[in-house]
């Protein structure tokens, strides 16, 4: 019995010291220190705006911060927040979109964030969509991509390659079941980079980190130009019309005109109103669209960047809040509880369809990239040259536009 007592007499001796150790090691949560005359600005466009005024009289209800909204233009915000920023004059939290990182954090506008373990509460696609040099620079609040839309009332399911496409595209041209079978706006490579995926074709390689490879220019891959070669057999058979714009290549597909587009939610509340019959499929033959997320950003020149992190991250980063954005916006949203909380089986279709997505390159290389992208597109829609050609030129010019020459 003794010695029992002794082994337990030990063992604390040992242990308490330990714990009391551990506790004083325990990292102890800085409370935020707030000047009287401190007030929290948010840049946001005009559907944003009523909702964070909303929130902003409850974060000033616990903080005791004013919050400001002022709106903005949703293109606005970048251009104004680059002159005021530098001159303290801007605001401590804008509205953005992912793509805008390279010319922000380039410039050193906007400032990293930390999320804490709320890192985990978003789509890991959003999350990597707002993260530049492997640090975080937004909180994301919704997503968005291209989809395959067709008409029911003629294809009887989606297509599952490009070829499909274009064989079911002819088999209901040859019988004057629809004028087109599949339509497409001329030029614009946005639209046109899931085919190019779905062909092995991409736009810039990707590192191992997961970054972006500017020196890896992929337009002219074997898998690009197999998709310009598509595109090129497309025109000329007369299965994809030249000359069409956004708008037309939407109403031919509204009227029954066409069976097939690709597109993205915001076309859904014309397609809506319309009343043309559409399901909503992944993109043929896997392939990736390019994904655009929305979120939160914070000046770096902001003296309240710890009050904003809050806010964000104890007050936007709610599953009220972020459906209310889902509501007003009609993206789907970046927080996995938000987004597992819509009814809507559009949404979950396009979110399926952006599952395996990639984010639009934020590099600033990326603006060396779209007009000789899209001339090449153009081209080939207007049978001038041949697909090959067409994408080994734009990617000659690309690759001379990034070395400055």
């Amino acid at each position: 019995m003794k010695r029992f007592v002794l082994v337990l007499l030990i063992l604390a001796a040992i242990l308490v010291p330990a714990f009391a150790a551990a506790e004083a090691e325990a990292p102890v949560e800085e409370p935020i220190v707030v000047d009287p005359d401190t007030t929290l600005v948010i840049w946001a466009d005009d559907t944003r705006a009523p909702i964070l005024e909303a929130i902003g009289a409850d974060f000033t209800a616990q903080y005791g911060v004013p919050v400001t909204i002022q709106e903005l233009g949703f293109g606005d915000i970048r251009d104004n927040i680059k002159v005021a920023g530098p001159a303290g004059e801007g605001a401590d939290i804008i509205i953005g979109a992912h793509d805008w990182l390279g010319e922000l954090v380039g410039s050193g506008i906007v400032a990293p964030i930390d999320l804490g373990s709320r890192v985990n509460d978003f789509t890991s696609s959003s999350i990597a969509g707002f993260t530049y040099d492997g640090e975080l620079y937004g909180m994301p609040y919704a997503v968005e991509n291209l989809a395959f839309f067709y008409n029911p009332d003629f294809v009887s399911q989606a297509p599952e390659t490009w070829e499909e496409v274009r064989r079911v595209a002819e088999s209901l041209q040859n019988a004057g079941t629809v004028e087109y079978g599949f339509v497409r706006q001329e030029g614009d490579p946005y639209h046109f980079f899931p085919i190019q995926t779905a062909y092995g074709g991409y736009v810039f390689g990707v590192n191992s980190d997961g970054t972006y490879d500017a020196d890896d220019v992929g337009i002219d891959n074997a898998g690009s130009i197999e998709a310009a070669t598509w595109l090129e057999g497309m025109v000329t058979s007369g299965n994809i019309p030249a000359g069409v714009d956004w708008d037309t290549y939407h109403s031919l597909f509204e009227s029954g005109q066409a069976a097939m587009i690709v597109t993205g939610p915001w076309a859904l509340d014309r397609l809506d109103a319309s009343g043309v019959n559409y399901e909503i499929a992944n993109l043929p033959g896997g392939g990736k669209p390019f994904l655009g997320v929305q979120g939160f950003m914070i000046s770096s020149f902001s003296e309240n960047q710890a009050l904003a992190e809050a806010f964000l991250t104890e007050f936007v980063a709610t599953t009220d809040v972020m459906l209310d954005l889902f509501d007003r916006g009609g993206r789907p949203p970046a927080l996995i509880d938000a987004l597992n909380a819509i009814d809507d089986p559009r949404m979950a279709a396009f979110g399926e369809a952006g599952r395996e997505g990639l984010p639009m390159p934020a590099i600033p290389e990326m603006s060396a990239v779209w007009s000789a992208w899209g001339d090449a597109v153009t081209l080939i829609m207007q049978e001038q040259v041949t697909g090959a050609e067409a994408f080994a030129t734009a990617a000659e010019q690309v690759r001379a536009t990034i070395a400055g020459n």
